[in-house]
This record gives C-alpha cells, sequence and structure tokens, in this order.
C-alpha cells in the first residue's frame, strides 16, 4: 500500500476515535440542541445516579433520575420523575435542550408532555451531579435544578422548602401523584397529609398534640428542613431526628411511601438493600385513609404478622 494513502487512513482512523468512545462511554452532560431517546442515559461521573427513560408500563416511560446499580432483587431505585402523572410512548419520545434555554419533553405525536419553562441567552447545558441533582446551567449558573422538585423522594442536602413537596405514589406499580404528601403548611409546620377524594386531614405531628407538645415550633417562616450526608435531618420548625446508623459513608433517601408513612432508607451497598432508618409512625393505624373509606384498621393479633390489617365496617 502507498504511503499516502496508508497515513490518510491512519489519520481517518484516529479522528474517528473521538466519536466513538462519546457514544461507547458514559457521560453526564447534555449540551444545548442536543436530545436524549428512550435508549439514551446520562450517569453521574461518580457513577451512582442515572438519569434517563424509566419504563411504567406497556410502553410508557417517565423520564426519570436512580441509583444506577440495581437492588438485589433487581430493581432500580427511582428518585426523582419529570412526567410521573404522563407517561410517554417509548417510540419518537425525546428529551431535548433547545438553544432558547428550555428543557422540553416531546412525546410521539411531538406534543410537549413536559418543561422547565426556562430560558437562556448564554449557552447551557444539563448535567447529571454525583449528588443526584440534575441541573441545567449556563456561565453565570443554575437557572433550573431537579432538586427544587421532588416527586416522593429527598436526597441528602436536598431541602425541602415552602415551594415543594414530597407526594407519595399511587400505588407500588403506579407511579403517578397518590393522597399523602410531606410539605410545610401555613402554620409552619412540616406536616403529613392525607388527601382523598372526599376528606383531607392532617395526621402527623399528631392532630390531638399542640405544637409545644409535639416539639415544635411556629414562629420561625423560613420553612425549610433536609437531612445532611450523616442521616441528621432537621426542620426549621425545630422537628430532628438521626438515622439509626447515624455516621458517614452511607447512601440515603427519605421517601413518601406509598402507605402514608415517611422514611428515611440506608444503603447497604454489599448486600444491595435498603432498610428503614427511621419512620415517622411507628403505628400505622394513625395514618389516616390507610384502609379507604369503607374498612377500619386494626393491629394483628398476637403472633401473626406484624403491622396492621384493614376490615370491612359492620353492617
Amino acid at each position: 500500500m502507498d504511503t499516502p494513502i496508508l497515513i490518510l487512513l491512519i489519520s481517518l482512523l484516529l479522528s474517528s476515535l473521538p466519536h466513538l468512545f462519546s457514544i461507547s462511554s458514559p457521560h453526564d452532560t447534555l449540551p444545548a440542541s442536543s436530545s436524549l431517546s428512550v435508549s439514551d442515559v446520562l450517569i453521574s461521573e461518580n457513577g451512582i445516579f442515572s438519569a434517563g427513560f424509566h419504563f411504567v408500563g406497556k410502553n410508557a416511560y417517565c423520564f426519570s433520575i436512580w441509583f444506577t446499580e440495581p437492588t438485589s432483587d433487581g430493581n432500580l431505585t427511582v428518585v426523582w420523575m419529570a412526567n410521573r402523572n404522563r407517561p410517554v410512548n417509548g417510540e419518537r419520545t425525546k428529551l431535548s435542550l433547545l438553544k432558547s434555554g428550555n428543557l422540553i419533553l416531546t412525546d410521539a405525536g411531538l406534543f410537549t408532555v413536559w418543561s422547565t419553562d426556562t430560558k437562556s441567552l448564554s449557552p447551557l447545558q444539563l448535567q447529571l451531579l454525583n449528588t443526584g441533582n440534575l441541573i441545567l446551567r449556563n456561565q453565570n449558573g443554575s437557572i433550573w435544578e431537579s432538586f427544587d422538585s421532588p416527586t416522593d423522594t429527598l436526597l441528602p442536602n436536598q431541602p425541602i422548602t415552602r415551594n415543594s413537596k414530597l407526594v407519595s405514589s399511587r400505588s407500588h406499580s403506579n407511579f403517578s401523584s397518590g393522597f399523602y404528601s410531606l410539605s410545610f403548611h401555613e402554620d409552619n409546620l412540616i406536616r403529613l397529609l392525607f388527601d382523598g377524594a372526599e376528606v383531607s386531614s392532617f395526621y402527623w405531628p399528631y392532630p390531638w398534640l399542640n405544637s409545644w407538645d409535639a416539639g415544635r415550633f411556629l414562629y420561625n417562616d423560613s420553612q425549610i428542613a433536609a437531612f445532611n450526608s450523616s442521616g441528621y435531618f432537621r426542620s426549621s420548625d425545630d422537628f430532628e431526628f438521626k438515622a439509626s446508623d447515624y455516621g458517614i459513608g452511607v447512601w440515603r433517601r427519605m421517601r413518601m411511601d406509598v402507605d402514608g408513612n415517611v422514611r428515611l432508607y440506608s444503603l447497604n451497598e454489599g448486600e444491595r438493600i435498603w432498610s428503614v432508618s427511621w419512620q415517622a409512625i411507628s403505628q400505622p393505624c394513625q395514618i389516616h385513609g390507610v384502609c379507604g373509606p369503607n374498612a377500619m384498621c386494626n393491629y394483628d393479633y398476637p403472633g401473626e404478622n406484624a403491622g396492621r390489617r384493614c376490615s370491612c365496617l359492620p353492617g
């Protein structure tokens, strides 16, 4: 083979290598004027978190963030969803970062299902951070982040504020918004609320306790709460707790669960199992609406499985 032709072939091969590596290697950033399809995934630099289209039903997907490694039962632990109430079809669905600065999710019919409703005159990018926070930023800083709009989960150092709340899923298999929520209210207390079709009521702190007896402070209107990487939670209303395994080096998440209880979970990385390291309510029958409108809640008899059971009302 002639030397000039050989040099040309080698130069073409070398010039294509960066492109090949960009396809096969994990990446944490989506630049402007780019998009993600159902098969594309962003992975944080530390490899802990992934963002992409999570399968939620037959040909139905939600753009989500999850822990990259599955648990021991093979399931992924999802910590955020963009379109939990409007899943999209897998075909031709895209998450696109427009040059205008808006991040939009479009379905197969090109309808906008979800967007950040943001604008930017300077170049910007979408990045999945090592904390699990998905941020949209330009040269001036962040203009949107997933930490500001949680679904049912908080991650370490992610605040819940007067402008955000945790809302449970409808069930373990239906990820749309359910009936239970954790949020701040007009009295500056962080509360659990049951918001059913016919009845809405607070059930934690327990309604028969005044704020003082519940260890809460009414007069701080900053309305912010979070837990740190050691598992210490503190709220502006003076409510606080520590994880049972308090200390650094453990991944944790706080979740508004489908049964109406809010729990802190800690990950055993070796066994890939999440265990409860704190929960708000130890007696499940104190959770409003736990058995529906036409049943009553009772605790299991000694010798049966721990927990509660529901039984029909007499008559």
